[in-house]
């Protein structure tokens, strides 16, 4: 009904058709083609799926806007046997996203309620390389699953969380926001046997990172931002 009414496949051609613009990975293009981004994002914000803007689904959490979707994805670098950690699943379209590029992602999410909706979506797209699970409050990431060969993380962290370095395998990819509560710079960190490059990839704006070696869960007036 929702497609026939709204024409989420128009909408999402264009969309796409516009993402080329500063997307060059066709293997992005093509897994953002092939993810239906309606089936993330509350039955009432359907019909704005396919707009590049990011959608509220709950918690004070958001799906983030398309362009950042993939510019964040083709900053991974993805060739396709990868394992890939994702910190903040949210409503599970990056995991999705991920899901159709890599050899397996390893999902975390703070939230329950944001989590087991996550899982339902997932499983009725038939994702069966994805595994999302319950964030733990006393460590960032999902140490237990490492090393990966690239971590994405969909919050804004004051600065790069080393926990996060630590579960990064030699050649690993790390693409997180850095920066302030309320203002990131996107950023890259690749992992070498010769240290670390750093890539800046342009201004960004996030929720925050909770967690340890991130922000603590209560802001308070006058703390850092």
């Amino acid at each position: 009904m929702w497609a026939g009414m709204f024409n989420l496949e128009e909408d999402k051609r264009r969309l796409v058709q516009s993402l080329r613009r500063e997307i060059s990975d066709e293997r992005v293009l093509r897994a953002m083609e092939r993810v239906p981004r309606e089936m993330f994002v509350p039955a009432l914000s359907r019909h704005l799926a396919y707009e590049d803007i990011p959608l509220p689904i709950g918690e004070g959490q958001t799906i983030s806007q398309p362009l950042i979707v993939a510019l964040m994805t083709q900053a991974l670098m993805l060739k396709g046997p990868e394992r890939v950690l994702e910190i903040g699943t949210g409503s599970g379209y990056q995991t999705a996203v991920l899901a159709e590029l890599a050899r397996e992602v390893v999902s975390v999410e703070r939230y329950a309620s944001l989590a087991n909706e996550a899982r339902r979506r997932l499983g009725q797209c038939s994702y069966t390389n994805v595994q999302v699970l319950q964030a733990l409050a006393d460590r960032l990431g999902w140490p237990e699953g490492a090393p990966y060969d690239a971590i994405l993380v969909t919050a804004g962290a004051p600065h790069i969380p080393l926990d996060l370095l630590r579960q990064l395998g030699a050649g690993g990819r790390l693409v997180i926001p850095v920066g302030s509560r309320y203002e990131q710079t996107l950023t890259r960190v690749i992992k070498s046997d010769h240290g670390l490059t750093v890539n800046n990839l342009g201004g960004c704006r996030f929720v925050p990172l909770v967690g340890p070696g991130a922000w603590p869960e209560h802001h308070y007036e006058g703390e850092e931002a």
